[in-house]
């Protein structure tokens, strides 16, 4: 079984895998921020670092699914392959911060991982609008995301929309989370879990 948690920065991919792992005994596996040698510096200066960023996280999410494929176990995943290629890539390209060859090498590298790759069984997007995901952002405090714009993240927005709306890999549960606290209310973390339930049954 393989769950993936997808998501804008600050909706709370990491905290929903930690909680869900819990509850099915789930092994997570989670976005390599604290090890990644480029995150601070992509923040500092985008131009300059926004391939070699998406360059390590396309390593490391592709790596991540070729153990997930070997373990047998079932696992929770904290952010997908698919968010750096359709999302993030694109968006640093259009924003003139990936030039044409540097994105066409990325596209080239993707494709070729995603040929030999499975999707996940089951992928929950994260829903939030930007006030919210400024809230929780400024909540946890991680300096190098203090320079995030709230245009960066609009645009970041209208592509994780779109690209729900297009998602044809599999099977697809959207939670809203503006209206929700998961963390502190365990009935909205049993309602996630119901809907969990619900599309885990499905398939069985």
């Amino acid at each position: 079984m393989h769950v993936a948690i997808a998501g804008n920065i600050g909706a709370g991919k990491t905290t929903l895998t930690q909680l869900l792992a819990k509850h099915y005994q789930w092994e997570p596996q989670y976005e390599d921020v604290l090890e990644n040698p480029y995150l601070e510096d992509f923040y500092n200066q985008m131009e300059r670092w926004s391939f070699n960023l998406q360059i390590y996280f396309l390593n490391s999410r592709f790596r991540q699914i070729l153990e997930i494929r070997e373990s047998g176990k079932s696992i929770i995943q904290d952010r997908t392959i698919y968010e750096d290629a359709f999302i993030f890539a694109p968006n640093l390209h259009a924003m003139g911060l990936l030039t044409n060859r540097d994105f066409e090498n990325y596209k080239s590298l993707f494709d070729l991982m995603e040929s030999v790759t499975k999707p996940p069984d089951l992928l929950i997007y994260l829903r939030s609008s930007i006030p919210n995901l400024v809230a929780q952002i400024q909540k946890r405090g991680r300096e190098y995301e203090n320079s995030i714009s709230i245009d960066y993240l609009s645009r970041l927005n209208e592509r994780y929309e779109a690209w729900a709306h297009d998602y044809k890999k599999g099977n697809l549960l959207i939670i809203d989370v503006d209206d929700i606290n998961f963390v502190d209310n365990p009935e909205d973390l049993g309602e996630i879990i119901n809907k969990i339930d619900g599309e885990l049954h499905g398939l069985f």
